[in-house]
């Protein structure tokens, strides 16, 4: 069972926005952070001269996001664009993305560290063909809460059909989907800000909170005590010198290993199993810039030292013993391609990063492909060109300890890199390992 956050306290929200060209993303976010009064005087001061240089009617809120010149003069996004504010009960990260087609990567990029994800839809449009896009890709990325914001219902006089028509397509559309998130549908008006942050006299037939409201309560999932302990191993620390810590003990004898808890929770004296060598021992100390610790939580970073000697360096993990990973070479995993440069084929070859993890792998098949508009998977093509979207199977030079991405994000996630221009070409989410009992030699076929 998902441990929740705590709606009552100050807790951490990271939300993007998702939608098609023109459905008002930047704009309800601008509405946002205006009607909370989360903007700097000098802020709007320089959003309000825009708008009158730019001929603009009333006060153009998409600008408080759209940063890139090319954004401000074609009045879209392209980059992703992140930008925080907070109320009394909520702290939020909000990461704006693109509508185009073309910018797919950025949103996957955008999303893929979100607790929820807001859909916007026009209503004047309904659900089109980005809609079941980015709903697919938030449910690829395991985006547990969805927020259907249907927009520009005061350009269809806050229709109560019309309304709920959206909404009927939109979850026959979801029905189809491999994980169903939860789904709040919300009719807003991101320009005149009807149910943004305020509920809106315009819709008394909505009996349902404002996004804000919505936003401040929702309870997601977070990385908690609860999840599977795994601690990628940056870094071996060894002192240089005596005058390096004194917190330290005795300097010459301290061993310790550095990096950032993903998930879970370690305490002194917790068995563990440290990676790749699969021994066990115990955690005898947990060490931070302040001093001593008695656990490490996720997210922040550690120096761990354990009771034996055992080797393991960068790219190793530290798991509890009682809670195995998978340690495994070969493995299938759904990726976005993401250069429009080089397409995917099978046999391609590349580095894969994987947490603290640098391996050579390369693609030994193309397993199918998904086509967002209709959910099927094909096997016609083995090719996968910009903004495609599949399944492929991977072989590694080495093992890499990992689990499924929809147990842990952090450890079921990764990218390939580019042989010849270091270029990030695709990012991936494992599904399952492929056990064999011997592989043909995966480092000398790599």
């Amino acid at each position: 069972m998902d441990l929740l956050v705590n709606p009552t306290e100050s807790s951490l929200l990271r939300f993007t926005t998702a939608g098609s060209v023109d459905d008002g993303k930047s704009t309800l976010i601008g509405r946002l952070l205006y009607d909370s009064k989360s903007i700097f005087e000098d802020q709007l001061l320089a959003v309000e001269e825009s708008s009158k240089r730019r001929g603009d009617a009333h006060v153009n809120l998409a600008l408080l996001t759209d940063g890139l010149r090319a954004e401000r003069e074609q009045g879209i996004t392209i980059d992703v664009a992140y930008r925080y504010f907070a109320t009394p009960k909520r702290k939020f990260i909000i990461a704006d993305t693109p509508g185009h087609i073309q910018y797919t990567r950025n949103m996957v990029t955008g999303a893929s560290t979100a607790d929820l994800a807001i859909i916007l839809v026009d209503a004047r449009l309904g659900v089109i063909e980005q809609t079941m896009r980015h709903t697919y890709l938030a449910s690829l990325l395991r985006i547990n809460q969805i927020v259907l914001a249907v927009n520009k219902m005061d350009l269809v006089d806050f229709d109560e059909d019309t309304y709920h028509k959206i909404i009927a397509d939109y979850m026959a559309f979801a029905q189809g989907l491999d994980y169903t998130p939860n789904i709040r549908p919300i009719p807003i008006s991101a320009l005149n800000g009807d149910n943004v942050v305020e509920r809106s006299e315009k819709t008394d037939w909505y009996d349902g909170p404002s996004l804000l409201e919505h936003l401040e309560t929702v309870q997601v999932h977070a990385e908690t005590a609860a999840d599977k302990a795994r601690f990628p191993v940056q870094w071996v620390i060894r002192p240089i010198s005596d005058a390096d810590d004194s917190k330290l003990g005795n300097l010459h004898d301290y061993r310790g290993f550095a990096g950032r808890m993903a998930s879970g929770t370690f305490r002194v004296n917790d068995e563990v199993t440290v990676l790749p060598s699969g021994m066990r021992t115990r955690i005898t100390g947990i060490h931070t810039f302040s001093g001593e610790q008695q656990e490490a939580i996720p997210q922040l970073s550690y120096s761990v030292t354990v009771a034996d000697e055992i080797d393991t360096s960068r790219g190793g993990m530290i798991v509890q013993a009682s809670e195995p990973v998978f340690t495994e070479s070969e493995f299938d995993a759904m990726i976005c391609w993401f250069s429009d440069k080089k397409t995917l084929k099978p046999r391609g070859r590349f580095h894969l990063r994987h947490t603290t993890n640098d391996v050579r792998a390369i693609v030994t098949d193309v397993l199918y492909k998904v086509n967002i508009s209709t959910l099927e998977k094909s096997q016609e093509s083995q090719e996968f060109a910009l903004n495609d979207i599949g399944c492929v199977r991977i072989r590694c030079s080495s093992p890499i300890f990992f689990d499924s991405y929809a147990e842990n994000r952090i450890t079921g996630s990764f990218i390939l890199v580019d042989e010849q221009t270091n270029n990030t070409v695709a990012a991936g989410m494992i599904l399952k390992p492929v056990r064999v009992e011997e592989f043909e030699d995966a480092a000398a076929a790599i």
